[in-house]
């Protein structure tokens, strides 16, 4: 199994397989609009824009302090007024508990924890995927997205 197996829901509501971006690296994020972290929507999206063939991709969240109350609709305008961001977003999602997505249960699967064991910490966890499908890193809610530039360089070189 790998992440190219997944099929998701972007924020427009359209059915999107993750096979579309075989050949690319991802990195996967939880996000939310309300959160301390919310600005690391800028260094995502220079990350984005900067390599080709990175891309990065956001998954809406509310089951971290209700952060991300919005509509898809409300997350879509925010992302794009606030933020300028281009990279996919896909519609909200959970992922810990009852109702993991099973995209966030294979990678919670694959890259064991980074705070709490096998669990997400907070909004903006990140996953490293490589061009494979095949998850190669889990990185903190507080790791900056500037901080993984080493890490997506090895990725790409791949």
């Amino acid at each position: 199994m790998t992440v190219h197996d997944f099929t998701m829901t972007a924020i427009d509501g359209i059915e999107r397989s993750l096979k579309d971006y075989a050949g690319k690296v991802l990195l996967i994020v939880n996000t939310a609009s309300a959160c301390g972290l919310t600005l690391q929507y800028e260094g995502l999206e220079a990350l984005h824009k900067a390599n080709p063939d990175l891309a990065v991709l956001g998954f809406p969240c509310n089951q971290f302090g209700a952060q991300e109350p919005g509509t898809e609709r409300e997350i879509a305008l925010f992302c794009e007024t606030q933020f300028a961001v281009t990279f996919p977003l896909f519609a909200k999602i959970e992922v810990n508990g009852a109702g993991t997505h099973p995209l966030y249960a294979f990678l919670k699967t694959e890259t064991p924890g980074a705070e709490q064991g096998s669990e997400i910490g907070w909004n903006f966890a990140k996953f490293l995927v490589g061009r494979d499908g095949q998850p190669i890193a889990r990185y903190s809610p507080r790791t900056a997205p500037s901080e993984l530039a080493g890490d997506i360089a090895k990725a790409l070189a791949h």
